[in-house]
């Protein structure tokens, strides 16, 4: 498997300009979950649309009645933990359904090997998730030591050198109990290295991106870490840094031509994605990013817009609590709430502290309306069914 890809990826980099007949090979996606045993491996918007629904609806018909509301939007969440006690406060009181370990987290979790600890107090199984890019935005090099960034991967390296490289990183995530990785990221740019994409990206030429973010993708499928590829639709040419304030792209036509071409490729081989906070001409409405718009989610798990293949993984949003496109405009529980009426999965933020009040926030939305629950039964079989906790 590992052979055969490695040569599509390398006929990909040769293809340049074309687009057509040049695409990735689809894998299997391992289970993400952190089990209490072992790890494994395996507002204001009109709510997504049933027939975007990434699980057939009879699926996980037994997890789905054997959880109360409360539990369900739980698994919906992810968030950043400043270290083991925080981890075990938040998976034992309020049972979510990941945990996020930031630059910010204390490192002891893991080179204590902690981690499977804090999972072993988690009912279902536990996504621990990581930013591990290589490059600037590295959470364990100073545990693993340093991988080179995207841009300096794709200058210096071979495709296979680069599924070796997140093979062996994946399998050092995986000892230190990480269990999903939020990279490669596949935004296409030509920005300078120390702009906000810039040296994450593998390069401005699409099927470039698709060549060496395939063969670190599954690299790290390899070593059993779930990759997650970003930021859809498509970061790499827009006008601004998301942390800092409201952000445009170029518009859906442009997109299509260039950005969303490594989405297309490599969103059937076992990946799950993970929504940019970008206005989009042509997409998302005026002051809605594509994170918490159904038309931007809607296009990737449909396809048809730019022609791709329905996408049935688990969609996540970037982090909806430290980035101005978002905190400007939303508190964190309605971003939340929006994010999960739009089609996402699993929403990301970087502090346990709000849990609590979201998640009231929340019940009280599905009890309204305006959080149907068949969208919250949705999104928690396709998180359950991406952590192995059920087979659809």
């Amino acid at each position: 498997m590992r052979i055969k890809f490695l040569k599509a990826a390398t006929t990909i980099a040769l293809c340049g300009g074309l687009v057509a007949g040049c695409s990735g090979e689809n894998g299997t996606a391992d289970p993400v979950s952190s089990a209490p045993t072992s790890t494994s491996t395996e507002i204001t918007s009109t709510p997504a649309a049933s027939s975007s629904a990434p699980v057939a609806a009879s699926c996980g018909s037994d997890l789905l009645a054997s959880l109360s509301l409360r539990q369900k939007l739980a698994q919906l969440l992810n968030v950043g933990v400043t270290g083991t006690d925080d981890a075990l406060s938040i998976v034992q009181n309020e049972e979510i359904g990941g945990i996020f370990v930031g630059s910010w987290t204390d490192q002891s979790m893991l080179t204590n090997r902690e981690v499977p600890q804090v999972a072993s107090a988690s009912k279902l199984p536990l996504m621990v998730t990581i930013d591990e890019e290589g490059g600037r935005v590295s959470r364990v090099a100073d545990i693993l030591g340093p991988d080179p960034s995207a841009r300096e991967t794709a200058q210096t390296m071979t495709v296979e050198q680069t599924y070796q490289m997140a093979l062996e990183r994946g399998r050092g995530l995986k000892d230190l109990g990480i269990t999903v990785n939020y990279a490669p990221d596949v935004d296409v740019s030509s920005q300078p290295d120390d702009s906000v994409i810039g040296d994450r990206s593998y390069s401005d030429d699409p099927q470039t991106v698709v060549a060496y973010a395939g063969a670190y993708a599954q690299g790290m499928r390899d070593a059993g870490i779930f990759p997650v590829i970003k930021h859809f639709p498509g970061h790499g040419s827009a006008s601004g840094d998301s942390h800092r304030g409201e952000v445009t792209t170029p518009p859906l036509q442009d997109l299509i031509a260039s950005d969303l071409i490594p989405f297309r490729e490599l969103s059937g081989t076992g990946v799950g994605v993970m929504m940019g906070h970008l206005e989009v001409p042509g997409l998302t409405e005026p002051g809605t990013p594509a994170s918490i718009s159904p038309a931007a989610v809607a296009l990737l798990r449909d396809g048809v817009g730019y022609g791709a293949a329905p996408f049935t993984g688990p969609v996540f949003t970037d982090d909806l609590s430290g980035m101005q496109a978002i905190t400007d405009r939303y508190d964190i529980a309605d971003a939340v709430q929006a994010a999960l009426v739009a089609g996402v999965d699993q929403a990301l933020w970087l502090t346990t502290d709000d849990v609590p009040r979201v998640l009231d926030h929340l019940e009280q939305a599905v009890a309204s309306g305006e959080l149907p629950q068949t969208r919250v039964d949705q999104a928690v079989v396709t998180v359950a069914a991406a952590k192995g906790a059920v087979t659809c």
